[in-house]
């Protein structure tokens, strides 16, 4: 049943996943893709949608992944699965949050698990840049740097619009102080006048 199965797969990315939102893109990719439920380039776009709307990522993908196999009973069965796991988890540490707050033991797990989410967050920039920034090669989901350098056709491989685009949104981020949601809107304005001069 399609609605147990969202339930129980949203409920093991929200239990085992850390790091917040982008901690977790790794283990969502590989959990929605390996069942067909999305293609690697659709997840790319429902992680670029979730960041534009309001709410965590993680919730914003499982309702949308929800509703698309199951409806609105399919929505609410993988929101509710992504958040049960810190519902639970939340209560059982608040309860015992002063016995423990100068363990050391806890201290040891907090600082090993933060490497962790360092290497998880990196892994989702590499995929999502991968399926932004690279164009689609037929019959291969995979593109290897390799071909790029032995084959000397790096300017077909890449996706240089998207790449100039995302260059300039950052220069502007670190260089000024000018709004993220301003940015997000040029960007995608940007992209609407490139799509339609038929560059992108």
């Amino acid at each position: 049943m399609i609605y147990l199965e969202l339930l129980v797969t949203f409920f093991k990315i929200g239990l085992f996943s850390f790091g917040g939102g982008y901690g977790m893109i790794p283990l969502i990719e590989r959990e929605i893709v390996s069942r067909n439920w999305l293609t690697g380039p659709e997840f790319v776009d429902i992680i670029s949608i979730s960041e534009m709307t309001p709410g965590p990522i993680s919730i914003n993908t499982a309702t949308f992944v929800g509703y698309r196999m199951g409806g609105v009973a399919g929505g609410a069965a993988a929101t509710t699965g992504v958040v049960l796991p810190s519902l639970i988890l939340i209560l059982i540490v608040s309860h015992y949050l002063e016995k423990f707050r100068q363990n050391k033991l806890k201290e040891e797990i907090i600082h090993g698990i933060r490497p962790v989410v360092v290497a998880l967050i990196t892994q989702a920039v590499l995929l999502v840049a991968g399926n932004i920034f690279l164009k689609e090669k037929p019959g291969a989901e995979i593109i290897s740097i390799f071909d790029w350098i032995s084959g000397g056709n790096f300017l077909n491989v890449i996706n240089l619009p998207t790449i100039l685009i995302a260059a300039v949104c950052l220069a502007v981020l670190l260089l000024t102080r000018v709004h993220p949601i301003l940015i997000i809107l040029a960007g995608g304005v940007a992209g609407i006048i490139l799509n339609y001069a038929g560059i992108m």
